[in-house]
């Protein structure tokens, strides 16, 4: 079976946990960005974890199956519509061959996922399915879908949980108001102590400036210590001789725009890493829309080891919830 692409939407690819492994060869590991609420989209169809889905950015795609399907949409909250008629999100849901899947205009957050009974089956690439649109592999011949696309669909090799619908409990908030959670280094000590205290104690916004590499935040700026440049570096105080950087890591050139790194950035470059986003947080960070207000709370690494067992433990609850008592 598969999906005829009508209409692509703004941004739909496929993806899936990600390829890793490739960071030190330039190639990031990509993946969903909200992972947690494309993990829980396959939970509800009864797919492996590892199942590639439809990533959605602000408009989504209007398919047809040619054949019976189990779907589910979970992320960010958009209008769900079969033949023109209202789904519910979080919720499985049973497509006829013939039928038609549309969302309307989304209206928080800034994506959502689609997951289909057995997975979307393009061919993995480096042991993923993940779209990496700058390198031109994974997903469907390496880009985003275009109309008249067809997608195939693999073969169900898991029961369907009991439960068709995830308890609202178990469902993420998509706030305008976020706290992100942040490990310090390894060049916040190029900061003045103002500089610091300023990136931890002020509000940052989202800016427009946002995609699958990175987002940047407008806000009062930061201020870094006059140094002599060493050779290797720019002139800008936020250069560094190269560096590799973390998925996650946060920089700040020229020190007035922050910006977060995310799973599709490159694996190195000159600007000074101040910190890092917790694992814990990423996934929030990528249901943040444009205007959404952001505070950096500093923790600890033991505190971020912390949250990412939280999280474990959160998925693991939701997707057990499924399976009924």
């Amino acid at each position: 079976m598969g999906f005829e692409i009508k209409v692509p939407g703004l941004s739909t690819t496929v993806q899936d946990r990600g390829r890793t492994g490739y960071f030190n060869v330039g190639i990031p590991q990509g993946g969903c960005l909200d992972q947690y609420s494309a993990d829980l989209a396959n939970a509800l169809v009864g797919n492996d974890p590892e199942a590639a889905v439809l990533e959605c950015t602000y408009t989504g795609p209007v398919l047809v199956t040619d054949a019976p399907a189990v779907v589910a949409v979970t992320g960010a909250p958009a209008p769900v519509k079969i033949n023109g008629e209202p789904a519910e999100q979080w919720t499985r849901l049973q497509l006829q061959p013939g039928d038609e899947l549309s969302f309307g205009m989304i209206t928080g957050g800034t994506r959502y996922y689609i997951a289909v009974r057995g997975g979307i089956d393009t061919p993995p690439v480096l042991g993923s399915r993940s779209t990496y649109v700058l390198g031109g592999i994974g997903g469907h011949q390496g880009r985003k879908l275009e109309a008249g696309d067809l997608l195939p669909v693999g073969e169900p090799d898991r029961d369907l949980p009991a439960a068709g619908k995830l308890a609202e409990q178990y469902r993420p908030v998509f706030s305008k108001d976020q706290e992100v959670r942040v490990v310090p280094g390894l060049y916040d000590h190029r900061l003045t102590a103002e500089g610091r205290e300023q990136l931890f104690s002020a509000e940052w916004t989202l800016t427009p400036v946002a995609d699958r590499m990175g987002l940047r935040y407008s806000g009062p700026g930061v201020q870094w210590m006059e140094r002599e440049q060493p050779f290797g570096a720019g002139s800008d105080p936020s250069n560094i001789v190269d560096a590799g950087y973390a998925v996650g890591s946060i920089q700040i050139p020229g020190g007035t725009q922050p910006i977060i790194l995310h799973r599709d950035a490159v694996s190195g470059g000159g600007y000074a890493m101040v910190a890092t986003v917790i694992s814990a947080d990423m996934d929030l960070v990528a249901r943040a829309a444009p205007g959404t207000t952001t505070r950096f709370r500093e923790v600890t690494q033991e505190q971020a080891l912390a949250a990412r067992r939280e999280r474990r433990e959160m998925l693991e609850a939701a997707a057990a919830s499924l399976a009924g008592p």
